[in-house]
Order: C-alpha cells, then sequence, then structure tokens
C-alpha cells in the first residue's frame, strides 16, 4: 500500500497529511474508539459504529488492517469467528486523535466533536493546506491568491483559489486589510495550533509507515517552526538570539532546516528561516528528536548549547502551546 495522495485529491501528502486524513474519517474514528477497551467481533463493531453499511465497515476495517492499526485473528480458536484489535501502533494512534481532538476543541465557532461530519472539513483542509505547500507559503507572512499564484508553481490559479476558499470557510485563514487590488489573507491562531495535530501524526507515519508516507523535509521544517513559533509566550526577562536546527538527510548528506529566533524582553522580534551561526543558543537533532522534544518535551535526543534558560523555555514554549491542553501524549 502506497499512502502518497491527500483523499484521493491527486496531491502529494506531505508528512502527517495522510494520517490526519485517514482520522477525518468518522467510521475510522468510531471503530478506534470501539476497540479500546480490548477485541471486538465486527458484528459488535457494527453496533459500536452506528450500523453503517456492511462492505462499509468492512473496507474501512481492511484500511484500518493495512496500515497496521488494527489485526484480526479467531476468537478462542473457533473457525469462522474473527475479531478485530488493536496493535501496537493502533494505540499509539489513538494519541494522534487525542491531539487532533484538542485541536478541534479550540475551533473558533465551538468545538467540533472528531466522530461528527463537521470536522471533516477543517482536517481535509488543513492536510491538503499543508500538501500543497500554502502553509508553507502564508506561514511567511500574508498572501494574495495572485501571490500564491505566483510562489506556488504546481498548481492551477482555479484549484489554489478553491484551496483558499476551503481554508478561509474552515477559520484556518483570514483576510487581512489592504490599500491593493488584492486581498491579502493570513493564518489564523487555530491553523498555527494545527501544527500539534500535524506533528503528532508525522511523528506516528514515521514510526509505523516509513516506507509509505512522506519523509519530514525542509518545507515541512519551516512552516511548522514559522506557524508555531508566534504562539510562545516566553517567561520574563528574556533575549537573545536562538537557532532551531533539524538535519534533513539529503542523499548521502544531511542538510539543515530551521528557523533563527530573536528575542528582546521576552518578545520575539523575528522569526527567519536564514540559520545563522552567531547565536546565543542552539538546538539541533533529527525530525523525530525534535518530535520527541515537541510532543512529549524529551529533549534527551537534541544537541543543545548556548544559553540553556533561553532555548530551553523556547522548547517548553513549543511543547506548552502546542500539547499543553493534552494530560499526557502516549509514546
Amino acid at each position: 500500500m502506497t499512502a502518497n495522495t491527500v483523499n484521493g485529491s491527486g496531491n502529494g501528502a506531505r508528512s502527517g497529511a495522510h494520517t490526519l486524513v485517514l482520522l477525518g474519517a468518522p467510521l475510522n474514528v468510531l471503530i478506534l474508539q470501539s476497540l479500546q477497551d480490548g477485541p471486538k467481533l465486527q458484528s459488535d463493531l457494527l453496533r459500536r459504529t452506528n450500523t453503517p453499511a456492511q462492505s462499509t465497515l468492512r473496507t474501512q476495517l481492511k484500511r484500518l488492517d493495512e496500515i497496521g492499526a488494527i489485526e484480526k485473528h479467531r476468537r478462542n480458536r473457533f473457525p469462522g469467528v474473527l475479531e478485530h484489535e488493536l496493535t501496537a501502533g493502533g494505540h499509539d494512534l489513538l494519541s494522534v486523535m487525542a491531539a487532533l481532538e484538542a485541536w478541534l476543541a479550540k475551533a473558533p465557532e465551538g468545538a467540533l466533536a472528531l466522530d461528527g461530519s463537521a470536522a471533516k472539513a477543517p482536517i481535509k483542509a488543513l492536510a491538503e493546506g499543508w500538501s500543497t505547500t500554502m502553509l508553507r507559503a502564508l506561514a511567511a507572512g500574508p498572501l494574495s491568491l495572485t501571490d500564491l499564484d505566483r510562489i506556488i508553481g504546481s498548481l492551477s490559479y482555479p484549484t489554489l483559489e478553491r484551496r483558499l476558499a476551503a481554508l478561509r470557510l474552515a477559520n484556518l485563514v483570514e483576510a487581512r486589510t489592504s490599500n491593493g487590488r488584492s486581498t491579502p489573507y493570513g493564518v489564523t491562531e487555530w491553523l498555527r495550533q494545527g501544527i500539534a495535530p500535524l506533528g503528532a501524526a508525522a511523528r506516528w507515519e514515521r514510526r509505523y509507515l516509513p516506507e509509505t508516507t512522506a519523509p519530514i523535509g525542509r518545507l515541512d521544517v519551516e512552516a511548522a517552526f514559522l506557524l508555531a513559533v508566534p504562539l510562545l509566550e516566553p517567561p520574563a526577562d528574556l533575549s537573545g538570539t536562538c537557532r532551531l536546527a533539524v538535519e534533513i538527510p539529503n542523499g548521502g548528506e544531511r542538510r539543515l532546516a530551521g528557523v533563527m529566533i530573536e528575542m528582546e524582553d521576552s518578545t520575539i522580534t523575528t522569526c527567519a528561516t536564514r540559520l545563522r551561526v552567531d547565536a546565543d543558543a542552539w538546538a539541533l537533532g533529527s525530525p523525530t528528536a525534535w518530535l520527541d522534544a515537541v510532543v512529549d518535551c524529551d529533549t534527551a535526543r537534541l544537541e543543545l548549547g548556548g544559553n540553556r534558560r533561553l532555548v530551553d523555555a523556547v522548547i517548553g514554549g513549543l511543547h506548552g502551546a502546542l500539547f499543553g491542553s493534552l494530560s499526557q501524549i502516549h509514546r
């Protein structure tokens, strides 16, 4: 199985997007929730998932089995009686669901239920905006549709227009004032918080679907930091420059991607993707090491240096801003 498109749209799915789309299907969510407390017969699952068509349930069970989230076996070795249960990957997928539920609970027009139909549109818009690199472009600052058309050559103008409309209707971007003829659109705070479920989903894919999902690349790293850093609330009297760098595999070599943050009196003055050598504090590590640091606040695999108070505040602040509302993210 190759998980290389977003919702069948033909767009290459960037890291994390495939899993978000999977969880954007209410039936998948209901199946995973139903299996939390132990194995179930298909007849039990049918009842617990609001009695969908049996063919539909079988299709989704097969999909979850193919990605290794569930498995089936014979109950008590009795011929013909099959039951489904969560694998280790399936249990870890519950933590991605928790991050997605926490994000949906912050929806600007009121909390959305993950297993409800109203959640599908924002989840799809987030995944598609991420995969089409629209979010990377908008992360750097407000842009008009004309600007996006100039920057993103891989999508036609009508396609960009549809995707931008979907982001706007989902409250992920909003119009900004302008003196020009074109209306610029900027990201909302809710979109910035969407880095949490994207990050949790990307980590799950690296652990359980490394061969069939997209690796974490430079654009993912830059977009994630540019969107998340403005959510920071640093402690008082903190100033200096902090370099956040991720080692991205590039053939036989590794290249760095990330951001340089400048802070003055606990206010972030700049956040740019040009990495400089001269920094008061720095953190360096692989994509998975960074995901552990931000999701779990586990910096054991990061190389930290310089002003530790500054770099610890930045990493701890990212964890708190994105995952602080969750009581626990299971490893």
